[in-house]
């Protein structure tokens, strides 16, 4: 805490010979002084100089004693400087209108030097508690700030780890998973998504595909079509995947959860696990489908070669028999048509090495 005599006074009174009479008593106790003779230069004043403590006389022309306090406690950068007030009136009501209005005491002239000190003393002890309670409140929100920021880059470990080791498993998923983060996050600012719908998105997207760890190799990365045994095993990764990312609890593995479960459910009603219809499937599993289907198309995989941009998109709103635009959200699909050339620009910068 700083040492009071340091502390800065604004003496306002349209009288002179009164901020004189005050500068003399508190500069004798080793204080620094500014001045103003109204109301109005008092609020500018106080508002650039920060005072520690400010002494206001009532009666002045223009703008009173009680209007001048009422603005600077209205004012958050004033409002926390105490305030003296001043007055040659002795009635009750003059003061608890002073109090009523902001000031936190009053003196009643002519001054007493010795109750000047005291009050001087005590309201700018006051003000050095509030400015450190102030600070002290500013470094634990400091602090907050530093250890949720902690606590995201964990998350976000946790998901790369996870996605890490999916890249491990299958090597085009690693360049997928990387694009994909990108298309959701495109998408949601596309359709006006809130903003922490596309920071979560964007995070937990790469997970909808964990489950794939859990996958046998000879079924995962067979050149070729999958017989029913193998289709029905390659499905369990969604349900995998959910269960992986179930104990999490951080909004991106709870979001990477939903979506891993649901991002092949199909607006139609045609997809798994679970055959969930319209917005029965959670929408962030809405905005990955589509995603997921560009990406699978434009993307090679053991058993199919990549497809161009043009193709991809052609199939997509048109359909070719497997992919039809009846799987989509519209209002998603509506979006994704307008956004197209990010997709393809995505998927160029993004591209597999």
């Amino acid at each position: 805490m700083k040492d009071l005599k340091s502390a800065r006074i604004l003496l306002v009174d349209d009288e002179e010979r009164n901020v004189r009479l005050l500068e003399v008593l508190l500069r004798a106790e080793g204080y620094s002084t500014m001045s103003a003779n109204n109301g109005l230069d008092a609020l500018k004043i106080a508002a650039f100089a920060q005072p520690d403590l400010i002494l206001l006389d009532i009666m002045m022309p223009g703008m009173d004693g009680f209007a001048t306090v009422a603005e600077l406690k209205a004012n958050p950068l004033t409002q926390p400087v105490p305030v003296i007030m001043l007055t040659a009136l002795d009635d009750r009501n003059s003061k608890l209108r002073a109090l009523e209005a902001g000031a936190e005491e009053f003196l009643t002239k002519p001054i007493d030097r010795a109750d000047l000190s005291v009050r001087v003393r005590n309201l700018l002890r006051l003000k050095e508690y509030g400015d450190f309670l102030t600070d002290h409140n500013r470094i634990l929100e400091s602090q907050v700030v530093e250890r949720t920021a902690q606590l995201e880059n964990a998350y976000r470990d946790t998901v790369f780890t996870l996605v890490r080791a999916a890249e491990h498993k299958d090597e085009e998923t690693g360049h997928h998973v990387r694009r994909i983060s990108y298309y959701c996050r495109a998408l949601s600012e596309a359709m006006d998504l809130p903003a922490d719908f596309h920071d979560a998105i964007f995070q937990a997207s790469p997970m909808h595909d964990i489950g794939k760890i859990g996958i046998p190799d000879h079924v995962l990365l067979k050149p070729g079509s999958f017989n029913n045994d193998e289709w029905n095993i390659m499905r369990t990764h969604c349900a995998l995947g959910a269960s992986i990312l179930a104990s999490g609890t951080s909004p991106y593995t709870e979001m990477g959860a939903e979506i891993a479960l649901n991002h092949h459910e199909r607006w139609d009603g045609t997809g798994y696990p679970n055959g969930l219809k319209g917005e029965a499937i959670p929408l962030a599993a809405r905005v990955m489908q589509i995603c997921d289907v560009y990406d699978a198309l434009r993307s090679r995989r053991p058993y199919k070669p990549s497809i161009d941009h043009e193709q991809s998109m052609s199939i997509i709103i048109e359909g070719d028999g497997r992919t039809q635009p009846s799987h989509f959200d519209p209002e998603v699909l509506s979006c994704f048509v307008a956004q197209a050339g990010r997709f393809a620009a995505i998927y160029d910068q993004h591209a597999d090495a």
